[in-house]
């Protein structure tokens, strides 16, 4: 490899051909690292590249909203960016009433908020290591298996998160 075209791929953090160049082409889903985070007591991830920052557990403002996921809304940095909690749509329950964090994701066509009891870790994963989820069950999304635990990837797009719809308030 030519080091002096080679690209420091963003979301691996390393040299060589991009992930992200991948997925662009349409090619298989090479790696990947996931922000893990706990709800309920599961383990869930989201693609690092959807993550715009992590924060502790602020009070929110409770607005009007056709959607049981809406939590409220936060002031952050002069933006107003709604919070989710998806315990309900996840089927958990999360430990309400301890300080948690909040975990600001981008879709393509919002930014919002997820309600987290606490964010475990950045965790690598192959392409080995990803499996759909089956559809039989009516599930979407993908899998990551790990020596010790299985972490559900949450699809934004197929929960109705990037579309800005449970976004209203």
């Amino acid at each position: 490899m030519d080091l002096h075209t080679a690209r420091m791929d963003p979301i691996t953090q390393r040299t060589g051909p991009s992930v992200g160049d991948a997925r662009a082409k349409g090619e298989k889903f090479v790696s990947d690292q996931l922000v893990v985070f706990v709800l309920g007591g599961e383990r869930y991830g989201v693609p690092i590249d959807q993550v715009q920052e992590i924060i502790r557990y602020s009070k929110t403002r409770s607005v009007a909203s056709d959607d049981p996921r809406t939590h409220g809304v936060i002031n952050l940095r002069s933006r107003i960016i709604p919070v989710l909690d998806l315990s309900s749509t996840l089927g958990v329950h999360s430990s309400e009433g301890t300080a948690g964090n909040i975990v600001i994701v981008e879709t393509g066509a919002a930014t919002f908020g997820i309600l987290v009891d606490e964010v475990d870790e950045v965790l690598s994963v192959s392409a080995e290591q990803v499996d759909e989820l089956p559809n039989a069950a009516g599930c979407r999304g993908r899998i990551a298996k790990t020596d010790d635990a299985l972490i559900v990837i949450l699809d934004l797009d197929s929960l109705g998160l990037s579309d800005g719809a449970a976004l209203a308030a």
